[in-house]
């Protein structure tokens, strides 16, 4: 898609009943997770409009003016997606204004225009809204429990206490919304942990990762099928209730983990073809800086409550990610 236009998709109803004309409107289709959820929109017959820079998110008036446009043309939004925010965590320390524009004053803007088109709003969000120190209360026996959607947050960062607000302005502007908090997000386009782990293993003899930091690693498709089954529910009249949820992919383990396992896993699938050793280290050892989360699992009771799905767990995520980019890679 060029930089400077909209994609436009006029897809077969195979997504349940979708109202007639009206379409899901994705803003930020080219990021990572807003290509994923592109792809699998046009794979699953869903109609919808992508957009990217084109439509300035920190402009009120340019998001009012695409939804009329749209409305005038025939395709009224009835969903909007946003997958845009600004996400380059120790980077934002010195771009806060910018850091701000785009992930307050932007989910602000946006969740406005969902109100004003009557449409639904399903809105990302992430673990670093809270300190990262863990929660222990007497049913978790002293040790850190996931956190749960009504804990209290805490952010630490720029981008963390952006990200925040930005819940809050989305809650404030626009109150049939969906805030979907995720963490260690990986997926097929665009750079993340286990893209650079490969590349890693396959230059090096030896890397060293984290291991006291601990969470759960999420695959974009996995993320991108749940806001999918969050439009297919309220299609059939069994939407969940609004408002915050978490979800990650099951089970929690360190950097250091889940970096021996792409190891395992990639080496198996001819994805690592040398060996690397994967040693570990202390986050002092590699200072950042915004200091990391030491623990930022999730707790995804009331995700799974809401809408019966069954959530794979990181490992297997990980291989069925693994054998696409190999796929992917063949291809090209």
């Amino acid at each position: 898609m060029a930089e400077n236009s909209v994609a436009v998709k006029t897809a077969g109803r195979t997504c349940g009943d979708f109202p007639e004309g009206k379409r899901v409107w994705l803003i930020g289709c080219k990021g990572m997770l807003g290509t994923e959820l592109a792809r699998l929109f046009e794979r699953r017959g869903v109609p919808f409009t992508g957009t990217d820079r084109e439509i300035d998110i920190t402009n009120p008036a340019a998001l009012a003016s695409f939804t009329e446009q749209e409305a005038a043309a025939g395709r009224p939004i009835g969903w909007i997606v946003n997958c845009a925010a600004y996400t380059a965590v120790d980077r934002a320390e010195d771009d806060v204004e910018f850091c701000r524009r785009l992930n307050v004053d932007g989910a602000a803007n946006i969740a406005l225009a969902a109100r004003n088109a009557g449409a639904r709003l399903i809105h990302f969000s992430t673990d670093y809204v809270f300190d990262g120190r863990g929660i222990r209360d007497a049913a978790s026996g002293g040790e850190p429990r996931p956190y749960r959607e009504d804990d209290t947050t805490g952010p630490i960062g720029v981008y963390g206490l952006t990200k925040r607000d930005g819940e809050n302005a989305v809650v404030e502007n626009s109150p049939r919304s969906y805030i979907i908090r995720t963490a260690w997000l990986y997926g097929l386009y665009g750079n993340n942990f286990v893209a650079t782990m490969l590349r890693l293993m396959n230059e090096r003899d030896e890397i060293k990762v984290v291991n006291d930091q601990r969470g759960s690693p999420t695959w974009a498709f996995d993320l991108a099928a749940l806001a999918l089954e969050i439009i297919r529910a309220d299609l059939q009249n069994r939407p969940p209730a609004y408002g915050i949820y978490h979800y990650t992919n099951e089970g929690n383990i360190t950097w250091y983990d889940f970096a021996r396992q792409i190891y395992d896993t990639g080496r198996g699938l001819g994805l690592v073809t040398k060996e690397c050793a994967v040693k570990h280290c202390t986050s002092a050892e590699y200072p950042a800086r915004v200091t990391r989360p030491a623990y930022s699992v999730l707790d995804k009771t009331k995700i799974k409550a809401a809408l019966g799905v069954a959530i794979p767990s990181w490992d297997m995520s990980l291989r069925q990610y693994l054998k696409a980019l190999g796929k992917e890679r063949e291809r090209t």
